[in-house]
């Protein structure tokens, strides 16, 4: 039911948090500063576990902030009405998080030195996992899989194509102030991930430090950690709750897809990112 987005520049956004003066604003006028970090995703695609490796990363591994600070406060959702003021007032280098498309992005990033961390994700695994989402939380209506299946290919969900978003910022990949990751990476190999992730931010972490940072951001502590599981969501904003730590792993989309539906996806992928070398989805 498309009623249930506020459309802008051609990309719905669910209407329960997002107004479209704001994202104008965020667009047109929001200064990123060159100390910001961003991290930037298409939803679903691993964003939370994003953050809390940044966070713990600047801790050095110590869980305090993490566990006692919001995820949404530490880093605040930059087109979300709720927390968008958090950002424009807060003094000193930010952490930042952001769905938007690449077209949507404040225009101040593109003559900035701050660093955005962009994470990819089999977006067939993006699909299973935002259908549940949405279903879950029915904060946008969704009457079943086949049909989130076909929208997703064909028209758009939330915050436009997985494609559109993809290809946009992957055409930034070579600028030395965008690191692109992917979800699969971090699962397979999380220290090598956040050793990357040190180096890209300038962090330099002891071995006992990376052992913490890795032990707090597993997918068991996050989701026993209530500053980080969303349990904290009131009733009136998520009536349904938000569960946004589902199941943590990859090619669950194996267990939803007909084969008809494998078939019709592949011929999409390859079609919409044919520019592109395939050692960039790992995938594929």
């Amino acid at each position: 039911d498309m009623s249930d987005y506020l459309w802008f520049e051609g990309i719905p956004f669910p209407t329960v948090e997002y107004e479209k003066e704001i994202i104008e604003e965020i667009r047109n006028k929001f200064v990123i500063r060159d100390e910001d970090t961003v991290i930037l995703t298409y939803p679903k695609s691993g964003t939370n576990w994003l953050i809390e490796i940044v966070c713990l990363i600047q801790t050095k591994g110590g869980p305090n902030w993490i566990q006692s600070v919001p995820i949404w406060d530490r880093s605040p959702w930059l087109e979300s009405q709720g927390t968008y003021p958090l950002l424009i007032n807060k003094e000193g280098p930010r952490l930042i998080t952001c769905h938007l498309p690449f077209h949507i992005f404040p225009k101040s990033f593109f003559s900035s030195k701050a660093k955005i961390t962009y994470v990819i994700r089999n977006p067939r695994d993006v699909l299973v996992s935002g259908y549940f989402f949405w279903s879950k939380t029915k904060l946008v209506k969704i009457p079943s899989l086949t049909t989130y299946f076909e929208w997703f290919i064909k028209v758009n969900v939330a915050f436009g194509s997985w494609f559109e978003h993809t290809c946009a910022w992957l055409s930034m990949r070579k600028r030395d102030n965008l690191l692109l990751l992917s979800y699969e990476d971090i699962k397979k190999d999380t220290k090598s991930t956040i050793k990357k992730i040190c180096d890209f931010l300038g962090k330099k972490l002891e071995p006992d430090e990376l052992d913490m940072v890795l032990k707090y951001s597993s997918f068991q502590a996050m989701k026993e950690n209530k500053m980080s599981n969303y349990s904290l969501i009131t009733e009136d904003m998520a009536p349904h709750g938000l569960d946004l730590l589902r199941k943590g792993t990859t090619g669950d989309w194996k267990n939803h897809f007909t084969v008809a539906q494998a078939e019709a996806f592949d011929k999409v992928f390859q079609e919409k990112m044919a520019g592109f070398p395939p050692g960039l989805f790992p995938w594929e």
